[in-house]
């Protein structure tokens, strides 16, 4: 049964009259990558009733004037333009072709229409500048592929950017990471209109999982800088945490670093990378920790020091809530996945302490079982994998509440800006 989701903050409107919610209109320009133009082509152009999927109409439009060159110099001519818009109650914008250019003002006119008329607007990848270009996003939650979050940003202040999260679902508004973040969004929708068995349907005729597991983004950021710090003057800060990261230091040390206030620095920090200061040094850390128990055969204990962390309870806390596994879990799933034999890594072997044993014990069938240890999904309760797994989820953050297991989209009774997840 179709489910009509609420609106932005503060804000409830009815869905103009001409306008029909089964309508989906696909926004295209030229330039745009074709992957990303595909996604919702595929989800709601396709009749796939026979399997249980609701249909939809599509309503493939051109943002500009034609033929739209895409990836390869291929050429796209779309059968609608602008005009049709107004008869979508859904109207997808896949992703624009740069970050630096501004899109037509004829086609943000026309999703502030739409917008004004109750439509739904979702942005996949870099389709959320677009929306931020037509003020669809200000004061609201937001995410796009981490790579251009610092710039979304920079340039739109009144954007709430979240760079951890696949997608952001803010009721009326709703924008994805890249490239598959975009399947994930799009059957968060059928989902949203149709029921988890809709979406699970779908999923299964596009061979994807109806729900991607754990971590968001998190687990894809790298330790380059963000485009646009390059020459400011917190560049050299950041560089030098990054060299530093199995020191320990805090916030506090960054910014007196940077000769700023904690609080202009947490506020200059933000606005250059779309991400608070504290959850970039933890999000750093952590992905160090990763690199090592990948590449050495330090015991858990050892890269705990080794990354700056104050203890191996904090790392492990914060390693299973951005990654979904402990971190000798991650390890054994590691090394079955690639044949990683023991001891082959670049430090010197440390004896793993009996929980890291333990819990990599109950890892050693590969990377399946990890996911159903992490989940808490095995049929056996009771065994030492198990008094491991509850011993990693019995551990606390610093603020004394428990560390999630899984990743949760923001959902449409969740409004304003997206709370900082606690370190």
């Amino acid at each position: 049964m179709s489910q009509e989701p609420p609106h932005g903050p503060g804000t409830t409107r009815k869905l103009a009259a001409r306008r029909r919610r089964e309508i989906v209109a696909v926004l295209l320009f030229g330039g745009g990558p074709i992957f990303e133009s595909s996604i919702p082509l595929s989800v709601f152009g396709i009749d796939r009733q026979d399997a249980g999927v609701p249909r939809y109409r599509l309503l493939v439009c051109a943002g500009e004037e034609g033929p739209l060159r895409t990836t390869g110099g291929l050429e796209l001519t779309a059968p609608y333009g602008l005009e049709a818009l107004s008869r979508a109650g859904t109207i997808v914008v896949p992703a624009w072709r740069s970050i630096t250019q501004p899109p037509p003002s004829a086609a943000l006119d026309a999703l502030r229409r739409a917008h004004e008329e109750g439509a739904r607007i979702i942005g996949l990848c870099t389709g959320a500048f677009v929306l931020a270009a037509a003020g669809l996003l200000d004061g609201r939650p937001a995410t796009t592929h981490w790579m251009y979050a610092p710039t979304l940003a920079k340039r739109y202040p009144a954007v709430h950017v979240d760079p951890r999260e696949l997608f952001v679902d803010d009721g009326d508004i709703l924008t994805s990471a890249g490239t598959a973040a975009g399947i994930d969004l799009c059957l968060h929708v059928v989902r949203t209109d149709h029921g988890a068995e809709a979406a699970g349907a779908l999923a299964r005729r596009l061979v994807v999982p109806p729900r991607r597991g754990n971590g968001g983004q998190e687990r894809y950021l790298d330790r380059s800088l963000p485009e646009e710090i390059g020459t400011d003057p917190l560049a050299e800060v950041v560089a030098w945490a990054l060299e530093h990261l199995h020191e320990q230091f805090d916030v506090e040390t960054l910014a007196a670093r940077a000769y700023m206030s904690r609080r202009t620095f947490d506020r200059r920090f933000r606005s250059l990378t779309g991400s608070a200061p504290l959850q970039w040094l933890i999000t750093q850390r952590v992905l160090q920790a990763q690199r090592l128990l990948e590449t050495s055969d330090y015991s858990v204990d050892e890269v705990a020091g080794r990354c700056g962390f104050r203890s191996p309870v904090a790392l492990r806390g914060h390693f299973r809530r951005q990654l979904g596994a402990s971190p000798a879990a991650y390890r054994a799933a590691y090394r079955a996945r690639t044949g990683r034999p023991e001891g082959a890594g670049d430090g010197e072997r440390v004896p793993e302490t009996r929980a890291d044993q333990t819990a990599a014990e109950s890892t050693a069938h590969g990377t399946a079982h990890v996911a159903r240890t992490d989940r808490g999904e095995r049929g056996e309760r009771g065994n030492r994998g198990e008094r491991a797994d509850r011993t990693e989820r019995g551990v606390r953050g610093e603020h004394g509440k428990p560390e999630s297991d899984t990743y949760t989209p923001r959902l449409p009774s969740q409004r304003g800006r997206a709370p900082g997840r606690a370190p």
